[in-house]
């Protein structure tokens, strides 16, 4: 999953992108102004923005308008160090999913976060199946009836997002875009290498669902009796 953090307090931004990084093993982009972070908004696809409310440039509030003014139905949590009724219905009304207030716990929003993904792809609890696969979004594990399949933490990211993508083409655009934040230079190539050991890999486990190859459009998750 691909994550925009903008906030203007930058030891904050850090530490919740290394914990959204090394904890969920999420991509993870930052902003440290509101005109930045609704550029990016604009030009790059998100699995959930995370927004501070008091940002210089551009607020958090404001940014959460323009998201939902193009339709774009991106999940967003915001920071806040205000929780007055009426500030909360007014981001709620704008179109925020849900918000935080400052302090507030590391494990929390971690929890929170992941929680809104799911639901913005359609999926309320933590273990997603497809044919006889079980995949554990809070413990990040892969297992075939019960058995733990070994996988690379890349290995486990790019069959998660496949997961919460059934039946769709997926582009290796697409797949680098979620799997890497924007400091990061890689080919299609890298793709391919992946998804050739996770074919192996589920293989060995006994699985059939496979990992499909569609000629110059990209990969499609299928499963021989089930879907998601």
């Amino acid at each position: 999953m691909r994550v925009l953090v903008v906030e203007d307090e930058v030891r904050l931004a850090n530490n919740v992108a290394a914990a959204l990084r090394e904890r969920c093993g999420f991509a993870v982009d930052c902003a440290d102004n509101g005109i930045d972070g609704a550029a990016l908004t604009e030009y790059q696809h998100y699995d959930l923005l995370l927004l501070d409310l008091m940002l210089p440039g551009l607020d958090g509030l404001s940014i959460v308008r323009q998201v939902r003014r193009r339709k774009d139905m991106t999940p967003i949590l915001i920071l806040t160090a205000r929780d007055e009724p009426a500030q909360v219905i007014e981001l709620l009304n704008a179109g925020a999913d849900d918000y935080l207030t400052k302090p507030f716990d590391l494990g929390e929003l971690l929890a929170r976060s992941k929680a809104l993904i799911r639901r913005g792809k359609g999926a309320s609890q933590p273990v997603l199946t497809v044919g006889r696969i079980s995949l554990n979004t809070v413990e990040q594990t892969v297992r075939c009836d019960g058995n733990l399949i070994d996988l690379s933490p890349t290995e486990y990211r790019l069959f998660e997002y496949l997961i919460f993508r059934p039946r769709a083409i997926v582009s290796a655009r697409e797949l680098l875009e979620h799997l890497y934040d924007y400091n990061w230079q890689h080919h299609s190539n890298v793709i391919e290498a992946h998804i050739s050991n996770l074919r192996k890999k589920l293989r060995a486990a006994g699985e059939e669902t496979s990992i499909a190859t569609i000629r110059g459009r990209g990969y499609r998750l299928e499963a021989p009796d089930k879907q998601i």
